[in-house]
């Protein structure tokens, strides 16, 4: 399905946006509910990804096919490894079957786990037979993905000898981290964390706990991309949000100052309003956010303003190689742009082609980031139906507030 988007415009103002759970927190959470059966989990994310993950924890298949859902696969890979008596396959998509799982599989080995590859070494799909895991030391590479990090320690409560895990290297989307560490603080369980060494201590049960999921910033950066692309004075109300957040994308409302998108935290809510804009060039560092890259590229693109954002390298092994994607499709749009391995430079201009027609890759994240170009220009979006992976309700949201999309 493809959607076409006229050159639109922010009309209606007083529109409040209710964004779901926090998809990083929730699919979290629901390790630690099957865990942890007595936890109660609520705004629980109503993703593709998060629905895959309940299925995956709650059927009895022999065979779970998570799709495109990264972090469902390694999540379930190490939670299945301390499920005794049971035998899984674990598969996905052809890309996800292209997305490198070694490290994380080498750490369970370390720690005893049974895990073989099925098909070519290092990437999915994995045989895993759920067994006791006796060993509680392991060494991690921590500059490819946090999400291998994440996986071993939302098991490490029900080690029987907890779990000493060493990081070698730079680390990677470390918020992700410290909000496993939080997450599990919050249930009950003692951590510790020093000198690049994580300690998670053993727990048989927790007392009966009730957790309120948070709404997804990575979700809210679309609407922060569209209110720096709108006229003064826009405002926008996004719910549910704190201004004290486990999620390392909240960082968006300090980045997006430079945009002149001003952020009032309300009770339960943020509040965006667009104020004058002094930024000519941007320059970050994004190794601690690099999935709201393509948002903010995206919104210097519709302001003419130059970027050039570092610390991207995990983007070459998402959904699709982000980076590649986003010159192929900015260039179509009349964008010069260079990449790296690691960075994306984009060189200011104001000229946007319309109409052009944007491929998506399997990637929501593409089609979500150019969207608010509408704002600009008519543009058109090539397999539309990927949204519902991280955010299911995206078009009829934008619609809410003023996009004239057929």
């Amino acid at each position: 399905m493809n959607i076409k988007i006229q050159k639109s415009k922010i009309v209606n103002p007083n529109s409040v946006i209710q964004i779901t759970g926090s998809k990083s927190e929730s699919n979290r959470l629901l390790i630690l509910k099957a865990l942890y059966p007595e936890l109660q989990i609520e705004n629980l994310s109503n993703s593709d990804d998060t629905k895959l993950m309940r299925s995956a924890l709650y059927n009895l298949s022999d065979v779970n096919d998570v799709n495109h859902a990264g972090t469902a696969m390694r999540f379930l890979t190490a939670y299945f490894s301390i499920q005794k008596n049971r035998e899984v396959i674990i598969t996905g998509s052809p890309r996800m079957k292209e997305r490198p799982i070694k490290i994380l599989v080498e750490a369970l080995h370390d720690l005893g786990a049974q895990i073989d590859y099925l098909e070519k070494k290092g990437f999915p799909p994995l045989k895993i037979k759920g067994g006791e895991l006796n060993n509680n030391k392991v060494i991690l590479k921590a500059n490819v993905s946090s999400q291998y990090i994440s996986a071993l320690l939302l098991i490490a409560p029900k080690l029987k000898n907890g779990l000493e895990l060493s990081l070698e290297g730079e680390i990677v989307s470390m918020p992700y981290i410290k909000m496993t560490l939080e997450l599990l603080r919050k249930i009950g369980v003692k951590t510790s964390f020093e000198n690049n060494i994580i300690s998670v201590e053993y727990k048989s049960k927790i007392e009966n706990h009730k957790l309120v999921i948070e709404s997804d910033w990575s979700s809210a950066s679309y609407f922060y991309s569209c209110i720096a692309l709108s006229d003064l004075n826009t405002e926008l109300v996004l719910s549910s949000f704190k201004n004290k957040s486990l999620q390392g994308d909240a960082v968006l409302a300090e980045i997006y100052k430079e945009f002149g998108v001003e952020t009032t935290f309300l009770k339960n809510s943020i509040l965006l309003k667009k104020r004058k804009r002094t930024l000519s060039a941007l320059n970050l560092d994004l190794v601690n956010s690099p999935d709201i890259a393509q948002t903010i590229v995206i919104t210097c693109l519709g302001l003419g303003v130059a970027c050039n954002l570092t610390g991207l390298h995990t983007l070459k092994i998402k959904e699709t190689d982000r980076l590649l994607a986003l010159k192929t499709e900015i260039e179509k749009l009349g964008g010069k742009v260079k990449i790296t391995n690691h960075s994306i430079q984009l060189f200011g201009s104001e000229a946007i082609n319309p109409n052009i027609k944007i491929s998506t890759y399997n990637d929501h994240r593409m089609a979500m980031a150019f969207a608010p170009l509408a704002l600009k220009t008519s543009i058109e979006i090539k397999d539309a139906k990927v949204i519902s992976k991280s955010y299911p309700n995206y078009w009829n949201d934008l619609k809410a507030i003023g996009f004239k999309i057929t």
